[in-house]
């Protein structure tokens, strides 16, 4: 079985903690060599200067192929361009294009009267200014907002028809769910690259709240296995060992790209990189 390549998703710091978290987690994961490391945008948009400048520290700094998130949220279509203009300005040639979610406390999402209605149309947008390779959210389980069974594959579709050129998937537990969602969108037609989504779990009770309000579908065997861990002090054990499985059925299914949710706690993370043989370069290791 080859080695995965990676890529990982962080946080923009809120907070002097959040900031030296954010960077100890950048530290240790770019060795690994990612194809790409995503920042995200806060709800409601409310980390959109702190994602510009971790995007523009990060790629300066480390060298690293940083995909911004950008959102629809609480901004006008001049104010969505002029950010995608800084981030050309400074290098960064990925966005990860998302309609968002609203801020706290307001509901469901309401299109900006000056804004994008949706991600399709702010897709579009990207598309045309010719700047950037665009990739997307998907969901194997559905979305909590999904009108039917084939909203999530229809909107993906629309997504990729709109202009994005890979789509990287919400966490999930267990192989087969990725591969019924990917053997759906190839028969809807869609032949972008999907890259899974992968979340080992740091924090139990928290990542089950998470899945909760995402939609995620947590099997009842997870549960108990987790709940057994808690009490024997196994916690971490498990979420490596369950995560490494995971990522094994997965690549032996066909998977060659894997994208890790670090929530800006990067041992885990690598530790499972490190079970599935990706490792620090030569090259990099020379100049350390």
């Amino acid at each position: 079985m080859s080695a995965p390549r990676l890529s990982f998703e962080f946080f923009p710091p809120q907070s002097l903690e959040a900031s030296f978290r954010l960077w100890d987690t950048v530290r240790t994961l770019a060795p690994l060599g990612p194809e790409f490391v995503s920042v995200t945008y806060g709800a409601g948009g409310t980390t959109r200067d702190l994602t510009h400048d971790a995007v523009k520290t990060i790629h300066a700094n480390y060298g690293l192929n940083v995909a911004a998130h950008l959102t629809c949220v609480e901004a006008t279509k001049a104010e969505t361009l002029e950010i995608c203009d800084r981030y050309a300005e400074a290098g960064v040639t990925e966005i990860v294009a998302l309609r968002g979610d609203p801020p706290k406390g307001a509901g469901a999402f309401t299109p900006h009267p000056d804004g994008f209605a949706d991600s399709c149309e702010l897709i579009s947008a990207l598309a045309d200014t010719g700047k950037f390779k665009i990739r997307v959210g998907a969901y194997p389980d559905p979305h909590p907002e999904a009108a039917s069974d084939t909203a999530d594959i229809d909107w993906l579709k629309r997504k990729i028809d709109a202009g994005a050129t890979s789509a990287i998937t919400q966490f999930f537990f267990e192989a087969d769910t990725f591969f019924r969602f990917r053997d759906r969108c190839a028969a809807a037609g869609i032949d972008a690259q999907i890259i899974p989504g992968i979340l080992p779990v740091e924090n139990w009770k928290g990542i089950k709240r998470f899945a909760d309000r995402c939609g995620a579908n947590v099997p009842q065997w997870v549960i108990e296995a987790f709940e057994k861990a808690q009490r024997d002090d196994r916690h971490d054990l498990l979420a490596v060992s369950l995560c490494s499985e995971l990522c094994t059925d997965l690549i032996e299914g066909g998977v060659e790209d894997l994208h890790f949710y670090t929530l800006n706690k990067p041992h885990l993370t690598r530790e499972v990189a490190h079970a599935l043989g990706v490792v620090q370069p030569a090259s990099l290791r020379d100049v350390a």
